[in-house]
């Protein structure tokens, strides 16, 4: 696919405004994955793709025909769902003493545990479960859930990764394996708890 990317992306350098949308296509799915895992938002998701595309057509001259163009989109947009995060996280911040204390936090479907017989007690623990991981992934680093969001749930390889975060491999290892362990310590209470 990596060819056909490059030549449609020859194809909009010379004037091709068709050859872009074929990019589109074949690439908004997984931008939208990656942002709606980062996000946690379908609206912000979708504001993720418009903005990642948008970003990308201004910057297509700085694509080179050497790192795979998926992995150069997805850089974008994990940076942009970075901002945006980070702005939501600024913005909640400062409404924290605007709100009533203990509203609850909005339902994270991306993070949800499916039930084989879902009753009352499993869907206490799987929204507890739930609660927990999205509270955890909320902690990290950004550079930490990024790769670990990019590992766990886009199942991208290191060396994606890598190129994906501007990091060495080892970076990128190493992010991963300390959000697992951010993750695992969080989660064992709960884990051992329901044994």
């Amino acid at each position: 696919m990596e060819d056909t990317d490059s030549v449609a992306v020859a194809r909009v350098k010379a004037g091709d405004g068709d050859a872009y949308r074929v990019l589109v296509d074949r690439h908004s799915r997984s931008v939208f994955r990656l942002a709606y895992r980062m996000t946690g938002n379908q609206q912000d998701a979708e504001d993720v793709v418009q903005e990642t595309f948008m970003r990308a057509y201004r910057q297509l001259h700085r694509w080179e025909a050497r790192s795979s163009f998926s992995t150069w989109l997805y850089r974008i947009a994990a940076n942009y769902s970075l901002d945006l995060v980070r702005a939501r996280k600024r913005h909640a911040e400062t409404a924290i003493d605007e709100t009533p204390a203990n509203q609850g936090a909005p339902d994270d479907a991306i993070h949800a545990l499916p039930a084989s017989s879902p009753g009352p007690d499993r869907l206490l623990f799987s929204d507890q479960v739930q609660k927990c991981v999205a509270s955890t992934l909320d902690e990290l680093s950004q550079q930490e859930r990024t790769a670990f969001v990019l590992r766990h749930f886009e199942g991208q390889s290191i060396e994606e990764i890598s190129a994906a975060l501007g990091l060495s491999a080892n970076a990128a290892k190493h992010s991963i394996f300390r959000a697992v362990q951010k993750l695992r310590r969080a989660l064992e209470p709960m884990v051992s708890h329901a044994l």
